[in-house]
């Protein structure tokens, strides 16, 4: 599947490292940030480096001076026109449309661009202004392209409510949250059936959706030397690479291999006195 847009509140976006990294990989996102968060301004940014003097190596961090700082993404938000302002509607409630009042403008984090020799590259600032409210309430940094419209940023920050919707489900609804193992590996593979049970009730539930809407699943292609469970061609040996960890044997080492467990015999003979055997 082609990735998409990695979406997340304040918890992640105060973070500069984590979204540097989601850059470097090439991952676009949009993640609230707090109000005090330090941006350049439209067209603004830190002071290039000093001039050499012609002595030692030449400078080349960026700088700031007392007359050219960064400011809050609150004081920038305050700043903006009335005509930066637009109401955006983004999807339908059980009340009417939901909508509000956004603004978006491009700017350069200015967190640390002291240390860095080139300043961070340009994002989105979008912001949210109810009309009843006395300032801004809501703040996100965005890396999607240039060219994105308003509408385009408020709907790929609005997906958390879909987002959060399907982790409700998942956990109330499939188990997700009943996981009581303490491996990544067993917790991957429970996350995994869940996810798979959700898509399955999700298709399931886009057949009662008014016809116009319904959508068009098409079937993955089979990969390459895929062989179904069942099938003749599949391998009739045992995996011997299954992840156990048997317990040792006491007064022996942990490294010690573990003790050959005998095999009930392939048949039992017919009698009154065969003795009972129970599973649990």
């Amino acid at each position: 599947m082609p990735p998409g847009v990695v979406l997340g509140d304040a918890g992640y976006g105060i973070d500069t490292d984590s979204r540097t990294a989601l850059t470097a990989l090439a991952l676009p996102y949009v993640l609230g940030v707090q109000s005090t968060v330090g941006v350049w301004p439209p067209g603004h940014g830190p002071l290039s480096p000093k001039p050499w003097s012609g002595r030692g190596r030449p400078p080349k961090l960026r700088r700031r001076d007392a007359g050219h700082q960064p400011v809050t993404a609150k004081d920038l938000a305050s700043a903006l026109p009335p005509s930066a302002w637009r109401t955006v509607g983004w999807r339908e409630g059980s009340r009417g449309e939901l909508s509000g009042r956004f603004a978006a403008v491009r700017v350069r984090p200015s967190h640390r661009d002291y240390w860095r020799a080139e300043p961070h590259p340009e994002e989105w600032l979008l912001v949210e202004w109810p009309e009843a409210k006395e300032e801004p309430t809501k703040y996100w940094l965005s890396t999607l392209p240039e060219a994105a419209t308003l509408e385009e940023l408020v709907a790929a920050v609005k997906l958390r409510w879909r987002i959060e919707r399907d982790f409700e489900e998942l956990k109330q609804e499939l188990g997700l949250g009943h996981f009581e193992g303490r491996g990544w590996r067993g917790f991957h593979h429970h996350a995994s059936l869940c996810v798979a049970a959700y898509a399955f009730l999700v298709a399931e539930r886009c057949r009662f959706s008014p016809q116009d809407w319904r959508p068009r699943l098409r079937p993955p292609e089979r990969p390459a030397g895929y062989r179904p469970r069942g099938s003749s061609r599949a391998p009739g040996a045992a995996q011997p690479g299954l992840d156990r960890h048997p317990a040792p044997a006491p007064g022996r080492r942990a490294d010690a291999p573990a003790t050959a467990l005998p095999l009930l015999p392939a048949s039992f003979p017919a009698s009154a006195h065969s003795p009972q055997v129970m599973t649990r």
